[in-house]
């Protein structure tokens, strides 16, 4: 339906139906204390702002348990617990209409859950927190007109002390809900009811009736529970809880109708199930209709190149606890080849049936540069050659078609000529009027369309002549652009016109359906399936090298396939699902938290965390190696018990021709905050099986991993240690310590290059380190001296370094080699800044896309990153003048396209910590420059004529750097 981009992270999301309204309203706050409330507009089909503002205060604590939005269930205030101590209260007029906001003060500062009561005559709050001996109780309040709370009408202490949600209950009963970790109360003015549930974390929950009488409960290891509270007309008896089954371990869930659930889940595939009134075999009340893909959270991934073709895919380490998955994740839409034939030269193909209601195609048409011939499926299935009696085989075939009253058209470059599908004989033609060719023809089952030479276009009608309704009118041209209009079917003239570049050679159009939708296949240098989502025309490469002819072939033998004619040969084949990215799953059961290839076994190696749920819920950490093509786990090794696995690598040493896959590893025991001890492991994979080869004790978790100049390079704790490879007198090797360098808070993510090393540290920011060959010793060259928490480090080339921290920003620094005194050479100068709005896991060098060497594209070096949200996003390093041309068209984009709920694209980018908020810098949002593409004409003629450009060359600059991804 809907797809926009919001201007901020969402804190809270919350509808809400104000009186004398017809439909809800959806508030939104973001976590830097914007808020807006947004109304569906149906006729237009897109979001309103009502109102919107910002609830920040200068002064003040952020919540430690997050933000907590809630709406009076009469529509009387809005209430934001933002800061330590405060409730802010939105009050609404009688209109409606949003006042002012302002704070009220909050005894509890350690607030874990706050909601509305139903039925209160005055707006009444109900909190759940905790105090400084780490007991939880529950207090209400009512909130009144001067700007105070009183106390509410009941209080209850000391409960669960895992309690940590409050669930409200709608009239007629009232009272609320405490979910705990190992009870279940209800509690009002005039009852208290308890029961006991085995020990689990409720991370979300669910109404299933209006009133309130059942709940789902959704628990931290995808558990599903149906909690029921028994009542005799108001008076409430007891409570029930039933297991109904598992699902994805739910952050949100959502009775829709009719026993039907969705459930959001930020640690897997979110779901659409079912609850059966009966159980399955296995005692389960849930079906599951569909999945909704989900990548988050990205742990860790690699690019790697599995099919061998130039193209990068990513495999990443997503989802978390059971829902633990890898996922190959590719760009484009690729052709599953089914058959294929030696053909050279092929000017043209088209499928016909033999009659008008076959629902298969029988023959395939090839048409050369001489001559036109005619491939058949026999009985045994395969292709061999046919006639057509009435068709004219001596000539090249412009264009072929099935017509109604079973005929088939074929349009040759002197005559149109319409032949019996059934008998195969002649029936009649017309010929082209003398000095004059036909170029290029097109027809459906009752039209035929010709361009003869000079500008003229010729149009006939077939037998019972009908018109056809035709919605996009696409024109391609020889040099590879393609234009394409809006028809209006009423008038008939063509509105909206757009080009695109989809290569360099002639482009041939041609429509084919999958799955019931139609779309259209342009083939060339760089083949493209053309395709309609959410009113849009979206454009995915597909994964073939050149295509000169296309057409859809339905048989038999070969349903909803297609014949494609590449240099030489005549292939048929099925094609992938219709979208941009493609996404496998591996589901493994367990947490994949490190991943690495290794191109010479044609192996993964993962680590990996089982919870085993017995009685005391245990954690077993893995080695598993899988094999590159099916994905099967094909040896494991057992760590320690509460040994975790830190870093993987997979490396070779100097005088050694072996391939090792390197494990650093650490203790994690439950008495020290810091591990003071763990280990590297060295594997070699011999026959398929992991096979240690040595190991090495560390005095702390081996945070980073890098092959370094033939050496091993490990952070450790807050050292970073250089090993070397030593061959021992019985023919074995070992890991001997060579060089440190202390210095660091915990050095966490490495990166190195040459003989410079980059350290990304807990909270130190990044600093550049050198290793010395003569004095065979590392150094510290420079660092940044801003505080960052930083939780991803790249090098992007040699001077210029990313990091990402953990407040949703990037940052770039420069090696200062030039300064003049020791101080400047020794400070990495902070050159770019950036509100990602996501957190980054892990950066790595690579490419989505073929890299053609002949495109200005190929040029340009990209770093791929992957987020908790399960994000998978492209940062592109820009030439100056590049970057300066999209600076001017990202600043004219903020004007013409306005964030949804009034928030401003400026502030959101604009680089935001504790400390300090600066305007972006040195980056821009490549979602927004290439949102150009999706503008109505006027608005890119206005954004053209503000730039100083013409439309065409800005579409071309813009789908340029569509095709980085």
């Amino acid at each position: 339906m809907l797809d926009v981009p919001i201007y901020g992270r969402i804190a809270t999301l919350e509808l809400f139906r104000p009186h004398g309204e017809a439909q809800d309203f959806l508030f939104i706050a973001t976590e830097r204390y914007k808020f807006c409330v947004l109304q569906w507009d149906a006729e237009t089909s897109e979001l309103i702002t009502r109102a919107m503002g910002d609830v920040s205060d200068r002064i003040g604590r952020p919540t430690d348990n997050g933000q907590i939005g809630i709406i009076d269930p009469d529509c009387r205030l809005i209430g934001l617990h933002l800061y330590d101590g405060l409730f802010k209260v939105i009050p609404f007029d009688n209109k409606g209409q949003l006042k002012e906001a302002f704070n009220i003060r909050l005894e509890e500062l350690q607030v874990l859950d706050i909601k509305f009561l139903y039925g209160c005559s005055k707006p009444t709050i109900v909190v759940l927190y905790q105090d400084n001996k780490d007991a939880r109780h529950v207090k209400t309040y009512e909130a009144l007109k001067d700007k105070d709370f009183v106390e509410g009408p009941w209080s209850q202490n000391n409960l669960d002390n895992g309690a940590d949600l409050l669930i409200p209950v709608p009239p007629p009963l009232c009272g609320v809900l405490i979910i705990g970790e190992e009870t279940i109360v209800y509690c009002s003015a005039n009852a208290f009811k308890a029961i006991p549930i085995r020990p689990s974390i409720t991370r979300a929950y669910g109404r299933v009736d209006a009133d309130g009488s059942r709940y789902l409960l959704g628990d931290h290891s995808g558990l599903l529970h149906l909690l029921v509270i028994t009542h005799e007309k108001e008076k409430v008896t007891g409570l029930k809880i039933e297991l109904l089954g598992e699902t994805a371990i739910a952050s949100t869930i959502s009775y829709l109708d009719n026993a039907v659930v969705y459930i959001g889940s930020s640690y897997g595939d979110s779901q659409l199930i079912k609850l059966n009134l009966q159980p399955d075999a296995k005692g389960s009340y849930v079906e599951v209709l569909e999945s909704y893909v989900n990548l988050g959270p990205i742990v860790d991934f690699c690019v790697v190149d599995l099919e061998r073709q130039g193209q990068g895919q990513v495999v990443t380490c997503s989802g978390a606890y059971k829902d633990g998955s890898l996922r190959i994740v590719r760009n484009g839409i690729g052709i599953n080849e089914q058959a294929s034939v030696e053909l050279q030269g092929i000017k043209g193909m088209w499928s016909l049936r033999s009659s008008t209601d076959d629902p298969f195609d029988t023959f395939l048409v090839v048409s050369f540069i001489s001559e036109t011939r005619i491939l058949a499926m026999n009985l045994e299935d395969e292709l061999e050659e046919t006639e057509i009696e009435g068709f004219c085989s001596q000539v090249q075939t412009l264009f072929c078609h099935y017509a109604v009253h079973n005929q088939l058209v074929q349009v040759t470059s002197s005559c149109v000529r319409l032949v019996s599908s059934t008998t195969r004989e002649f029936r009649t033609e017309w010929n082209a009027p003398s000095g004059y060719s036909i170029n290029v023809a097109t027809a459906n089952a009752t039209q035929v369309l010709l361009a003869t030479g000079g500008g003229h276009l010729v149009y006939l009608e077939i037998g019972d002549g009908v018109l056809k309704e035709i919605s996009y009118l696409l024109c391609a041209l020889g040099d590879g652009h393609l234009l394409n209009f809006l028809l209006k079917l009423d008038t008939g003239e063509l509105t909206d016109r757009k080009k695109v570049s989809l290569g360099t050679q002639p482009i041939t159009l041609r429509t084919f359906s999958s799955k019931n939708v139609t779309h259209v296949f342009a083939a060339s240098d760089r083949p493209t399936v053309i395709y309609s989502s959410n009113k849009k025309l979206l454009y995915s490469n597909v994964n073939l090298k050149e295509v000169s002819h296309m057409c859809p072939f339905n048989s038999a033998a070969f349903p909803d396939s297609l014949a494609i004619a590449k240099e030489g040969e005549l292939t048929i084949g099925t094609i992938d699902d219709i979208q941009k990215l493609h996404i496998r799953t591996i589901p493994l059961g367990e947490h994949a938290r490190r991943i690495c290839h290794q191109e010479q076994s044609r192996t993964f190696a993962i680590c990996s965390l089982k919870n085993q749920s017995s009685a005391e819920e245990t954690e077993t950490h893995f080695i598993r190696l899988l094999d590159d093509q099916s994905f099967e786990f094909i040896s494991t090794y057992q760590l320690d018990p509460f040994e975790y696995g830190c870093s993987i690598l997979s490396c070779s040493f100097s005088d050694d021709i072996n391939v090792y896959y390197c494990v650093g590893t650490a203790y994690v025991l439950p008495e020290e905050n810091e591990p003071t001890k763990g280990r590297i492991l060295v594997f070699m994979v011999e026959e398929g099986k992991l096979q240690l080869i040595t190991e090495k004790e560390t005095k702390g978790a081996v945070y980073s991993l890098n092959a370094f100049n033939g050496k091993l390079l490990a952070a450790i704790n807050q050292k970073i240690q250089l090993y070397k490879w030593m061959l021992r007198d019985d023919g074995s090797h070992e890991l001997q310590s060579e060089c440190g360098h202390h210095g660091h808070i915990l050095a966490l993510y490495v990166q190195t290059r040459g003989d410079f090393i980059v350290v990304g540290d807990l909270m130190k920011s990044i600093s550049l380190l050198i290793y010395k060959h003569e004095e065979g010793a590392i150094e510290e060259r420079a660092r940044d001296y801003n505080a960052n928490w930083m939780s991803a480090v790249e090098i992007l080339d040699d001077d210029i370094y990313l990091g990402a921290e953990n407040n949703f920003n990037l940052f770039t620094v420069r090696k200062n080699s030039e300064g003049a005194t020791d101080e400047e050479r020794g400070r990495l100068e902070v050159v770019g800044e950036y509100h990602l709005g996501e957190f980054v896991n892990r950066f790595r060098h690579g490419s989505l896309v073929m890299r053609l060497p002949d495109s200005d594209v190929g040029q340009i070096p990209t770093v791929i990153f992957g987020t908790v949200n399960g994000v998978i996003g492209v940062i592109a390093s820009l030439r100056h003048e590049q970057y300066v041309f999209l600076e001017k068209l990202q600043s004219n984009l903020r004007k013409v396209i306005k964030g949804v709920g009034g928030l401003s694209h400026e502030q959101w980018r604009s680089f935001n910590n504790e400390k300090k908020t600066v305007d972006a810098k040195n980056f821009l949002d490549g979602d927004l420059i290439e949102s150009f593409l999706d503008l109505s004409r006027s608005r890119m003629d206005e954004i053209a004529k503000a730039m100083g450009v013409s439309v065409e060359e800005l579409c071309k600059r813009v789908e340029e750097l569509t095709r980085l991804h």
